[in-house]
């Protein structure tokens, strides 16, 4: 019996030791665990703060790129557009973009013409039946629409006559100011474009929109834009298109542009037309289509031209 109980004994201690043996150890392995979990937390707060670092340079840098443009800019248009109109037309385009672009003409010695600002629907796959129905309706006696059945060229055939002197490949005969009157009128009642007086035709046009549109229709809506511009250039003397970053994207209207070889060859592009070199970029790429040349800039990939045209 007393042998029996001693190999029992013996037998617990075993499985005493072996379980205090597996907590010490579970005990180690649970501190280097937690060293090592320490350690990873603390590369990551130093990686956060260099990224927060280099973010903050990045962001000082594009200020003072900005602020530097802006005291430059003028200096650098001056004198570029002497007699020359410029017509704009805008498609979700910033009014500080807007604003800053117009101003930088005028300083160019060009005049502005006025402005005819789209609403969205001008994309809307929804109402493109309608919109293409409507421009055969408001087509002024004498005046042509293009070939094409797509609703941005048939739109930008549409206002050709209005914003723009005819002067280009498809160029017809100028519209009458009461004729003008009522295709606005008639675009601006189905919602299509924001009510406005007609703007006073110009030598080339300057069409201003925002970055990338979103959602399930958004690269429609963009290759509306990208064509609208395209056939305005086509019927006046020159067009730009210019957007902000995100604009050169797949469901912007300048990467729409920018991905028909055909359309880059003679439309001038800008992606960065938020920024201070890019509405100076803008301004420069009106002088280059009035010279006859088109090019692509700003800072996306596609921007071939490189930061901006040639002064």
């Amino acid at each position: 019996m007393i042998s029996f109980r001693y190999h029992v004994v013996s037998i617990a201690a075993v499985f005493l030791a072996l379980a205090v043996g597996v907590v010490l150890g579970s005990a180690g392995v649970s501190d280097r665990l937690l060293s090592a979990v320490s350690h990873e937390a603390e590369d990551l707060a130093g990686q956060v703060q260099t990224l927060r670092a280099e973010r903050d340079a990045l962001a000082a840098g594009q200020r003072a790129s900005d602020e530097f443009a802006h005291r430059v800019g003028p200096a650098a248009v001056r004198g570029l557009l002497p007699g020359s109109t410029v017509t704009l037309v805008t498609s979700g385009a910033d009014p500080a973009d807007r604003d800053a672009v117009r101003a930088l003409l005028q300083q160019a010695g060009a005049t502005v013409g006025g402005e005819v600002a789209l609403t969205p629907a001008v994309g809307d796959p929804a109402r493109a039946d309608q919109l293409r129905a409507l421009t055969a309706e408001l087509l002024p006696a004498g005046a042509q629409l293009p070939a094409a059945a797509d609703t941005g060229s048939l739109v930008g055939g549409l206002l050709g006559g209005i914003v723009l002197a005819p002067a280009g490949q498809q160029a017809g005969q100028p519209i009458a100011a009461q004729q003008a009157d009522a295709v606005l009128a008639g675009l601006a009642a189905a919602g299509f474009v924001e009510p406005g007086q007609r703007p006073q035709p110009g030598n080339v046009v300057l069409v201003l929109t925002g970055g990338a549109l979103e959602g399930v229709d958004a690269g429609d809506a963009a290759a509306v834009v990208a064509r609208l511009a395209a056939q305005l250039d086509l019927v006046g003397g020159g067009a730009v298109l210019a957007g902000r970053t995100g604009s050169a994207e797949a469901t912007g209207a300048v990467g729409v542009a920018r991905a028909d070889p055909d359309v880059v060859e003679r439309l001038s592009t800008v992606d960065d037309v938020q920024s201070g070199a890019g509405q100076v970029s803008a301004v420069l790429a009106v002088r280059e289509q009035i010279d006859g040349r088109a090019g692509s800039y700003g800072t996306a990939p596609t921007a071939s031209g490189g930061a901006a045209p040639a002064a």
